[in-house]
């Protein structure tokens, strides 16, 4: 990469160990682990294996970040992931992955991010619902609805970005306050849990018969419990774990931003290992809070937090039905404040990372050119308004569930190559500088091919997420024509062959 004249905008190395530890952390906790233990606990029906879904999660996710620090100590490049499979594979790999992660990845999770914000603002001002209509139509049989959710949604995406077009000093400023928040919050709720929130009744009930599985059916829908086992069980364990698995993604955006990195070849890599680890451990001590404070069974039609228990927490909002539990009606109102700083931060941190994959596509001369600029902030000022405008189409959908599967099946196969990648580089290019190697390679990367290669055909198999996975291949394979048109019309231009 040339060196850019000093008059010209370039990027600014503003991000230290501590700013991307809180871009990790922040990145990644966002509204999941706050929202998709109930749909877990319909999955599998039991404390053990609801346990056994996030442990699973939490190991996988582990094993990804201390691989995946090998390829950012190896390329700490502006593009992060698109960088390494370019490296790895080359231009086409990279294409469907800089294709896919803006039709979808990217901009699906700060839509779903986004929705989830405006869902926890209906607990403090209940005009923003999903059921509060404020414009419907019907276009050629296809009934569409936009609702106050989806309002809501779509101006937190636009002025996030308008912040983050103000410099990468703005958007981390935002990420270490809210960052440091999320993380004392979800502290607070555990200790505040273990401390006040004991539940007798429901630990007993949660641990009695802690390895029975169930499938349960979703609100609104009337079935008696399936007990599963065998192929079952290891099928509602991956479907359960699409919920867990975007809970503890984004750990790897911090690799898009590599050149506004200090020292990036450690930086990087400490800052994916700490910050995952962190996150890690919290979620699964949360976990056991809510087993300790609320039963995991329950009823839709309840009307208490107990009898509703997790599986039926009001909008599968488990987070604010333990501190409502705890703490009162009080606990409710500030737990809901506290997840809407929580996804605020995330889709802060996701949206300025973002857009520096864009930007490295668009410079290879596979994206638009216009991405490829910088502002006189030194940020991609165009490629965060592109991101916006399609993340803002997605949450018209306004459906949190879709957009993680659509989401989930296509992270994770390109984490999967992407680890592959690794095997892949130390074959090709074995002399090249490694600042850091994979701990435990061999066997840590192929453990998370094996894993995270299962999840994948789970969800291709499985009657509830085929479709949605199905639709995500369709997506990648549409790159292919496109790959070929950026090549031929803007490749020349931007120097490559």
């Amino acid at each position: 990469m040339t060196e850019p004249q000093p008059d010209q905008p370039h990027f600014k190395r503003a991000i230290n160990l501590f700013d991307a530890i809180m871009l990790v952390t922040g990145s990644m906790i966002g509204s999941g682990i706050f929202i998709v233990s109930a749909d877990i606990s319909r999955q599998v029906g039991s404390a053990g294996w609801l346990l056994v879904v996030w442990l699973l999660t939490g190991f996988i996710t582990m094993a990804g970040a201390i691989s995946y620090g090998e390829l950012a100590s190896m390329f700490p490049k502006v593009g992060g992931q698109y960088v390494y499979l370019r490296e790895a594979f080359g231009r086409l790999t990279a294409f469907l992955y800089g294709w896919t992660l803006f039709l979808v990845i990217q901009t699906g999770v700060i839509a779903a991010v986004a929705v989830a914000f405006a869902k926890f603002t209906g607990v403090l001002q209940p005009w923003f619902s999903v059921k509060h209509i404020l414009f419907e139509t019907n276009i050629g049989g296809w009934n569409f609805t936009f609702s106050s959710v989806q309002l809501l949604a779509i101006l937190l995406i636009v002025g996030i970005t308008a912040l983050n077009a103000q410099g990468v000093r703005t958007g981390k400023l935002i990420q270490n306050v809210l960052g440091s928040t999320k993380l004392v919050a979800l502290a607070l709720l555990i200790i505040f849990g273990l401390a006040l929130g004991l539940n007798h009744e429901a630990i007993q009930a949660n641990f009695a018969d802690m390895w029975a599985a169930m499938r349960y059916s979703a609100p609104g829908v009337s079935a008696a419990p399936l007990p599963i086992s065998g192929s079952a069980l290891l099928i509602a364990i991956g479907m359960a774990m699409t919920g867990s698995l975007f809970s503890s993604d984004s750990w790897n955006n911090i690799g898009f931003a590599g050149e506004e990195i200090q020292n990036p070849e450690r930086t990087l890599v400490r800052s994916m290992a700490i910050g995952t680890a962190i996150v890690t451990g919290l979620y699964i001590l949360i976990n056991v809070v809510y087993l300790l404070v609320l039963p995991l069974h329950g009823s839709p039609e309840a009307a208490t937090v107990a009898g509703r228990g997790i599986q039926y927490a009001t909008d599968d909002r488990v987070a604010t039905a333990v501190a409502e539990s705890v703490l009162g009606q009080n606990g409710a109102y500030v737990m809901a404040v506290l997840i809407m700083l929580s996804t605020f931060g995330a889709n802060n941190g996701i949206i300025l990372s973002g857009a520096r994959a864009y930007f490295a596509m668009a410079k290879d001369g596979l994206f638009f050119p216009g991405l490829a600029r910088l502002n006189r902030a030194n940020v991609p000022g165009r490629a965060l308004w592109a991101q916006c405008f399609w993340a803002c189409v997605l949450c018209l959908s306004g459906k949190y569930g879709d957009l993680l599967n659509y989401v989930m099946f296509a992270v994770i196969l390109f984490y999967v190559i992407t680890i592959i990648g690794i095997f892949v580089l130390r074959r090709t290019r074995p002399e090249a500088p490694r600042p850091y190697r994979a701990w435990g390679y061999p066997l840590v990367p192929g453990l998370y091919i094996l894993l995270a290669t299962t999840f994948c055909i789970i969800l291709l198999i499985a009657p509830d997420t085929a479709e949605f996975s199905q639709r995500g291949l369709l997506l990648m394979a549409l790159g292919l024509p496109v790959y070929f048109l950026f090549g031929r019309r803007f490749g020349r231009s931007a120097g490559q062959a």
